[in-house]
């Protein structure tokens, strides 16, 4: 039997709001009270395991990302989002998504299999983008096994459509007469995390029509169709038309989500990279060496580095070389020793963007947008 999820938007915007909130306190509480009880135990014993430390450092970055999650859903209550839809290769957009977070999906232990037919649709490439990488959050939260993304083209209307299927549910052990269940498995309405909610408040920004069946087995169907799609499996031109309504994209943090690593040492220079992206809805993390660059990327790869000139060199550039093999065309901003230089990346011979050090408040958000932009 399938569990449909209940509909988007709900009824009651206003007490749904209130929940929505009330969601992100508690999911921020469940995660900091069980990294309190950590550092309680660490400052008793004076002791932690590689383990505990890397559940701690978990825990504390979940409650960064429902935080930041908490920000984003509060844009799209405010209303004031406007988009600018273009024709983009809706393949091309998750193909990239899926290749940046290979490695995480890797680390799980999943089994992924795509099958991506190439179809193109008019919607506006940020909130797209940001659908993307929110449905992949929430799928790494609950996914055990048996992970498929697919795209295809609904029978008539013909309109694009991405779904995702996976299993909730560990796979059940080898000698089941031995292992009893667990009763600590996740229920279908534990998938109902905020990174859901996002997926949701996205995708109804977007105007696109989504679903989620799940089955008492524990498998889960997602089911994205976009009505704007362009085929060239249809006969003359397809009968899309782009909503006048829509103007110029004057997002004020078209990158929200997005996450940049900072490798640099002086403290000055961290302070004003922070100050000149505090508005931008970054998620930045500072590391200060290549080796801790080089830890941060093993884990997880973020959208862009962003590094001190003097810190490159032969382990810099091998980093360099490694990430560019696994995603060709990665955002790299190299910050000079000094001057008010601010030179875009393809510009002339340039591979990497290059900001001056006295120029990094007023040119390094217009390199950010411009750079990674491009990746999307």
């Amino acid at each position: 039997m399938l569990n449909p999820v209940a509909p988007w938007p709900p009824q009651g915007q206003e007490e749904h709001y209130r929940a929505l909130l009330a969601q992100v306190g508690s999911e921020i509480g469940a995660s900091l009270s069980t990294a309190l009880e950590r550092v309680t135990t660490l400052a008793t014993t004076g002791k932690i395991d590689r383990p505990g430390l890397r559940a701690l450092r978990d825990e504390i970055e979940l409650a960064r990302r429902v935080g930041m999650m908490g920000q984003q859903l509060a844009r799209f209550a405010s209303g004031r989002i406007r988009q600018s839809p273009e024709t983009l290769s809706l393949t091309q957009m998750a193909r990239d998504v899926l290749m940046q977070r290979g490695r995480e999906i890797g680390a799980r232990e999943i089994d992924m299999r795509q099958a991506l037919r190439p179809v193109e649709v008019i919607v506006d490439a940020t909130l797209l983008h940001a659908l993307l990488q929110a449905l992949v959050d929430w799928v790494l939260e609950h996914a055990q096994a048996n992970l498929e993304f697919r795209i295809d083209l609904a029978p008539w209307p013909p309109r694009a459509r991405l779904s995702c299927h996976f299993s909730h549910l560990r796979p059940a052990p080898a000698d089941s007469r031995v292992v009893a269940r667990n009763d600590a498995e996740p229920s279908a309405s534990s998938l109902d995390t905020l990174s859901w909610r996002l997926v949701q408040q996205i995708a109804w920004a977007l105007k696109l029509e989504l679903e989620r069946l799940d089955t008492p087995d524990g498998r889960t169907a997602v089911t994205i169709e976009f009505p704007q799609t362009v085929s060239e499996e249809l006969e003359g031109v397809t009968a899309v038309e782009i909503d006048q309504g829509f103007g110029v994209s004057d997002n004020s943090k078209p990158l929200a989500g997005s996450q940049v690593l900072v490798l640099a040492v002086r403290r000055d220079l961290r302070t004003d990279i922070r100050e000149a992206t505090r508005h931008m809805g970054l998620v930045v993390d500072f590391v200060s060496s290549v080796d801790e660059a080089e830890e941060f990327c093993r884990e997880s790869l973020p959208q862009a580095i962003i590094y001190e000139s003097a810190l490159s060199g032969q382990r810099f550039d091998a980093l360099r070389r490694s990430v560019e093999h696994e995603l060709p065309g990665f955002v790299f901003i190299e910050i000079a020793e000094e001057g008010n230089s601010f030179a875009l990346s393809n510009h002339g011979d340039r591979e990497h963007a290059t900001v001056g050090r006295d120029a990094v408040l007023a040119s390094l958000p217009s390199a950010l947008i411009f750079e990674l932009s491009k990746s999307m």
